[in-house]
């Protein structure tokens, strides 16, 4: 996953899942949808314990997620625009995460 990323194939999305932003090949989209099966189990299960959305845990782990992404890698933000970050900029944290 990490030469997916590193290649701009997929990237993090503000929704706490992996996003694909080109066509990749199908033994990494198999990939991709397993780590998004995973989590999504995984929000589940918090969900459920906390007693909010799983939608709700995606976003948090998506503040999460998303502070953790690396100098030329890709990421998406609730408006729909995929973004690399670039040498020198911040992490790619909105607002909402921040309580900003």
């Amino acid at each position: 996953m990490n030469s997916a990323r590193s290649a701009g194939l997929i990237g993090e999305r503000f929704d706490g899942y992996l996003g694909v932003r080109t066509a990749i090949p199908p033994v990494t989209r198999r990939a991709t949808e397993d780590v998004n099966i995973r989590r999504r189990a995984l929000y589940a299960g918090l969900a459920g314990r906390r007693g909010v959305s799983p939608q709700e845990v995606g976003i948090t782990a998506g503040c999460s997620l998303l502070a953790r992404v690396a100098v030329g890698e890709w990421y998406l933000l609730s408006d729909g625009v995929w973004r690399r970050r670039r040498a020198g900029q911040a992490a790619p944290v909105p607002d909402y995460c921040t309580g900003g």
